[in-house]
């Protein structure tokens, strides 16, 4: 892709409209991304061949450049000129250099865009200003969630930034999107339950998994239920599974001597190629499903090997091998070569129409003949894009991939062929488990009986048990970097996207720590002796309640009065921490500097005499010895992960008591000052009294 890549280099001396001309010639005939033949005036692209997307199977990718009124209809309407060739060229330019397999967003921003420009009379990009953005940006706050309008509203502030970098519109622009990115840190409340609702399998799909894979008998069911079961055993994207290949499993021992079972896998977004070990709880139920999709997959196998090794031949199976000696066959063994089950004559003429098998009236035959070599040229020809590669970025092949079937077999209607194979798709897996069965389409609880408790049909996502196992994960007190390197990231940041703790499973953390003192540092792990109540009775009634902050949780109870710190969570009694939260310890770390920062300057400023400066320079003071002892603890390798640190020595003082302290302080001052400012004569005669 980079050696297709061509810079385009705006000209000061010329307008924007000049700039624009040449941007958009030079990517209709100059650049070969998505391909040489490019049809660059059609109103949509197909571009499967360039970008590959694992697990969507046959999957064609394509790019439509309709406007946002009409993006969803049967009869979609092209943009109008000159902006849609501005949007083809954009689109084509950045997948060289920045490239996407899904340029989706970047598609919905420039529809954004095109219906301000329409919405002001014209569609001419060079005349896209300040205003025109924002109306963007308002379509897109209004046309979809949050989450998605964030990523849609950077988009646009990229073209935004593009446009004018490159001198492709009338004025200059420094526009930045005012879509912000939605707060998730909030635990607590119906929002918070309904967000976690959405990423989370329902308590009812978690119930109804573990039964599916003991009661499962139909093959799809099987393969369906085991791919859940290795879901839950590690947080997997799914196109990760589907990339497993058949010999995946890795045995080996720990240092202890005990086994170890685990699985090789491919991380789907740029961690390098590792070994998940799974926990010995779930390595038997692992090994099961392993074992289960290795029997319902390995025919489709079978079938790979054969076209692997002769690539221009029909594969048959033992019983019907008789069958190359002939150079015609009838419909009726047309029906048996290319499928298991029970078709009638006409399925298979309909088969040869479609496939364009020349249908033949053989002398003195009293039915409809083909030739042998047709029927193979157009089974071979429909052989998956890629064969015999499945995925070619992991040098993964058909033949030795764990999760590949027979074409139709897993499609509730269709009758499966003998002699073809597909590989598995995500939306398959999806509709196994429920995603889909709002539309009618049957899952696999649907088929085995498991329903929700009020009657309505489980639905789960492959990626919500991503989700699940990271929560859990996080409530176990797993350090960042190791959730990261279990879910396959580079970049621990990306962890809380993943992070559902809700406010109860904090408080539960924190309550257990409380007493002892090997999980809890600080205040609570030193109980008093003779307490007249249970160690669980006095953890309830001293932490009734937790939310985060930015270096860890608070438990004040806000039911009882408003925050008297005023969010200066370092310096409050009421503020714990935990270890392993590695973005929460650089927020300490970067606190510590700031702090330290900001005393430098109050010291400087009480060295200038500054009035109250000295009174900040204590403060910042006592920050950085908090900062200090805290960012200690965290760094102790005595002190586990998952610990809960609370720090010790820091005064109760209210707002109250620092108001009537503070207005003593004044009382003084004026005191004195009207003293200096007394004549002669009465400080001597208040003297004398």
């Amino acid at each position: 892709m980079a050696a297709d890549v061509v810079f385009f280099t705006p000209k000061a001396e010329v307008d924007a409209s000049a700039n624009l001309s040449a941007f958009i010639a030079m990517c209709r005939s100059q650049l070969t991304i998505f391909g040489v033949d490019l049809p660059f005036e059609d109103a949509v692209w197909d571009v499967t061949d360039a970008v590959k997307l694992k697990g969507h199977g046959k999957k064609r990718v394509r790019i439509s450049f309709s406007t946002q009124e009409t993006v969803d209809a049967m009869d979609s309407v092209q943009m109008a000129e000159p902006f849609v060739s501005f949007a083809k060229a954009y689109v084509r330019y950045m997948q060289g250099m920045r490239p996407t397999k899904n340029p989706a967003f970047r598609v919905t921003a420039l529809r954004a865009l095109d219906a301000a420009l329409r919405e002001c009379g014209h569609s001419d990009p060079v005349r896209v200003d300040g205003d025109t953005l924002n109306r963007a940006a308002r379509f897109i706050a209004e046309r979809f969630a949050e989450t998605t309008a964030y990523r849609i509203g950077a988009q646009l502030e990229m073209i935004a930034a593009f446009m004018s970098d490159h001198r492709l519109t009338a004025t200059r622009l420094t526009w930045r999107s005012p879509i912000k990115r939605p707060r998730d840190s909030v635990r607590v409340g119906q929002e918070f339950d309904r967000r976690r609702a959405e990423k989370m399998p329902s308590l009812a799909a978690l119930e109804a998994l573990p039964k599916a894979f003991q009661i499962a008998t139909q093959p799809k069911d099987e393969l369906f239920s085991s791919i859940a079961a290795i879901l839950c055993s590690a947080p997997d994207r799914i196109n990760e599974v589907l990339l497993l290949a058949a010999n995946c499993e890795v045995h080996d021992k720990t240092s202890s001597g005990k086994d170890a079972y685990g699985l090789k896998w491919f991380p789907a977004k740029g961690a390098d190629p590792t070994v998940k070990w799974i926990i010995p709880s779930m390595a038997p139920v692992v090994a099961e499903a392993i074992a289960r999709i290795k029997r319902v997959t390995q025919d489709a196998r079978q079938i790979a090997r054969w076209y692997e090794s002769n690539p221009r031949t029909l594969y048959l199976p033992p019983e019907l091998e008789h069958f190359r000696c002939q150079e015609f066959v009838t419909m009726e063994e047309v029906r048996r070569i290319l499928w298991l089950e029970t078709e009638n004559s006409n399925s298979a003429r309909q088969w040869c129409t479609l496939h364009g098998v020349p249908l033949l009236k053989l002398p003195g035959a009293r039915v409809l003949n083909v030739r042998l070599a047709d029927v193979e040229k157009a089974v071979v020809d429909q052989l998956p894009a890629g064969f015999p590669a499945l995925n070619a970025e992991i040098g993964l092949k058909y033949s030795d991939a764990l999760i590949v079937v027979r074409r139709n077999e897993l499609h509730p209607n269709k009758a499966t062929f003998r002699c073809a194979i597909d590989p598995v798709t995500i939306n398959q897996v999806n509709t196994a488990l429920g995603a889909r069965s709002e539309h009618g389409f049957d899952s696999m609880f649907d088929r085995l009986g498991f329903r929700e408790p009020d009657g309505s049909a489980i639905q789960v996502t492959t990626h919500q048990f991503r989700h699940y196992l990271n929560t859990l994960a996080q409530a176990g007190g797993m350090s960042q970097l190791d959730i990261a390197k279990w879910s396959g990231r580079i970049d621990i940041r990306q962890n809380e996207a993943y992070n559902h703790v809700s406010a109860d499973q904090m408080v539960a953390k924190i309550r257990q720590s409380i007493g002892d003192e090997s999980q809890m540092f600080g205040p609570l792990a030193r109980l008093p002796k003779n307490i007249p109540i249970s160690r669980d009775e006095f953890a309830r009634l001293k932490i009734p309640t937790a939310h985060t902050t930015d270096f860890g949780f608070c438990v004040h109870d806000y039911t009882m009065m408003p925050c008297e710190q005023n969010a200066d969570c370092i310096n409050c009694n009421e503020h714990v921490c935990v270890k392993g939260d590695d973005h929460k310890a650089a927020m300490v770390r970067r606190r510590l500097a700031e702090a330290r920062d900001l005393f430098a300057r109050a010291e400087a400023a009480t060295a200038d005499g500054y009035y109250g400066a000295e009174r900040w320079m204590e403060h910042h003071q006592k920050t950085i010895e908090r900062l200090t002892q805290l960012a200690a603890i965290l760094d102790d390798a005595s002190v586990p992960m998952g610990a809960v640190i609370q720090l010790s020595g820091i005064p109760t003082v209210t707002r109250i008591q620092q108001a009537l302290e503070d207005r003593g302080s004044l009382d003084g001052k004026l005191s004195a000052n009207l003293l200096d400012n007394r004549p002669p004569a009465l400080l001597e005669r208040v003297s004398n009294d």
